[in-house]
């Protein structure tokens, strides 16, 4: 069954030369379950179509759907890592992977519970008091990975999330992901320029 349907999606940027188009008839199916990379060279519009597809932006034609419905209407089943990690700097590694829920008024018990499973299990216990300036960059990314997980996304969206690492950490970082998109069955989309990812 399709999870996520991308259908007949343009996009185009207007700026005071004219237009740029950035995608154009863009038509593709994800089933539930399945990975899919998106492979390309940087500027050839991967990231602009993550971002229609995660609600951040409209598109100038074509519309998305999850499982049938229009995306915008359910866009907590979407959880999306981008290439920074964007943890806030004032909060420790603990309180950063728990601002989602608390965003969306679902701090329960049993949610800060499966949070704190993710911390101890992906390394990060000893250091969940820390702040982010005192992180290595592998380990800032398991925690921007461990934020997206919190809210138990059913579509993942992965833009370049292991681009700024080095490459051996860049593996391991790529090995703990696909570990929990193979446990929890999670759909997932990724861009990226590197094929050997």
């Amino acid at each position: 069954m399709a999870i996520v349907e991308v259908c007949n999606v343009d996009m185009n940027y207007h700026n005071m030369k004219g237009v740029t188009e950035a995608i154009k008839d863009i038509n593709f199916t994800v089933d539930e379950g399945e990975f899919i990379s998106i492979i390309g060279p940087s500027g050839c519009g991967k990231s602009t179509l993550l971002n229609i597809i995660s609600g951040l932006i409209e598109p100038s034609k074509g519309v998305i759907k999850y499982k049938g419905s229009i995306v915008k209407d359910n866009l907590d089943k979407v959880g999306y890592m981008f290439q920074k990690d964007y943890l806030f700097p004032w909060l420790t590694v603990k309180d950063n992977v728990l601002i989602g829920l608390k965003i969306k008024k679902l701090l329960t018990k049993e949610n800060i519970a499966f949070t704190e499973s993710l911390i101890e299990r992906y390394g990060l216990k000893k250091f969940e008091n820390h702040k982010p300036q005192e992180l290595s960059g592998g380990m800032r990314q398991r925690a921007a990975l461990i934020r997206t997980m919190a809210l138990k996304p059913e579509i993942l969206l992965l833009d370049e999330h292991t681009a700024a690492l080095d490459p051996k950490t860049s593996i391991k970082i790529m090995d703990i992901t696909d570990k929990i998109i193979d446990e929890k069955k999670i759909t997932t989309l990724m861009v990226t320029h590197n094929i050997k990812q």
